[in-house]
């Protein structure tokens, strides 16, 4: 169905790999939306929800565990995807422990990286679709 395509918001703030990411994640039939920093996607995400979050662990200001910590508390239970260049285990199972849907070091096979988005938005698109409880 056109029109239909899940939202997938990449916040990074290397320019080379936001745009990377939303040529790839075009290519597989997903609408992108980039931010370059934690700030930016606070900002400007507002009401809109993305299926999923491909989320940098490490950059300027706030990381990307402290969004995530943050979108946590808010109540705001969007699938994300870490990615980096500098994790290591400990960090990775910390993350998978808070609810992280996976963690990717970078470089990355592209069809791990969409299967991984695959999951999280199928996840995201459940979630969407269960009666909430209030």
């Amino acid at each position: 169905m056109i029109g239909c395509e899940p939202t997938v918001a990449v916040v990074d703030d290397d320019l080379s790999v936001r745009r990377g990411l939303a040529r790839l994640l075009r290519s597989a039939g997903y609408r992108v939306e980039t931010f370059s920093s934690a700030r930016e996607f606070l900002a400007c995400a507002g009401s809109r929800r993305p299926a999923c979050l491909l989320l940098d662990v490490s950059m300027p200001g706030q990381s990307g565990l402290q969004l995530y910590d943050d979108l946590v508390a808010r109540g705001q239970n969007i699938p994300v995807i870490f990615i980096t260049g500098h994790g290591d285990a400990a960090m990775a199972a910390s993350a998978m422990k808070a609810g992280a849907a996976d963690f990717l070091s970078k470089p990355f096979d592209d069809k791990v990286l969409l299967r991984a988005v695959e999951q999280a938005t199928a996840k995201s698109n459940r979630q969407n679709d269960s009666p909430s409880v209030r």
